[in-house]
């Protein structure tokens, strides 16, 4: 019996938390969501260190929405300590953010992410953009070791 998959989404910005919960409560995203508000909190929660040092190990994320511009340990931090761990070098990341920049997308690629997304700043397109990562990653998408 498989597990509903965990999303943890790591944003500093409370407003932009707020309506990535709501996008997926209104699309019916029924899966448990880890909030985040800091790239250090984000190592923790994801290697069961600091603050989650108790954290059941089997709630592990079944993808990680990442935001790049983060308080105390960078997005793109994360995402290098993530590529060079066993444990979270193959968990999803998409890279969900409000930067335009060409050399953050290229780094974030080259760092190993799975998707970059620019957070659209429309509520509606914000919905659809949430909806749509909700069916890709978390309904069709097959993970290393999913049968």
């Amino acid at each position: 019996m498989s597990r509903t998959q965990i999303i943890l989404l790591v944003e500093d910005n409370a407003d932009d938390a707020f309506l990535t919960l709501r996008a997926f409560k209104q699309q019916n995203i029924a899966n448990e969501i880890v909030v985040v508000s800091d790239g250090e909190e984000a190592i923790d929660y994801l290697f069961m260190t600091g603050v989650h040092e108790h954290r059941d190990p089997d709630a592990s994320p079944g993808v990680v929405l990442l935001d790049l511009k983060l308080p105390k340990v960078t997005g793109l931090e994360v995402l290098q300590r993530m590529r060079a761990d066993e444990r979270t070098k193959r968990v999803p990341v998409v890279v969900l953010t409000s930067s335009k920049e060409q050399r953050d997308i290229i780094a974030s690629y080259d760092l190993g992410a799975n998707s970059f997304v620019r957070k659209p700043v429309n509520f509606t397109e914000f919905l659809d953009a949430t909806k749509q990562l909700g069916l890709y990653w978390l309904v069709l998408n097959r993970r290393a070791g999913e049968s």
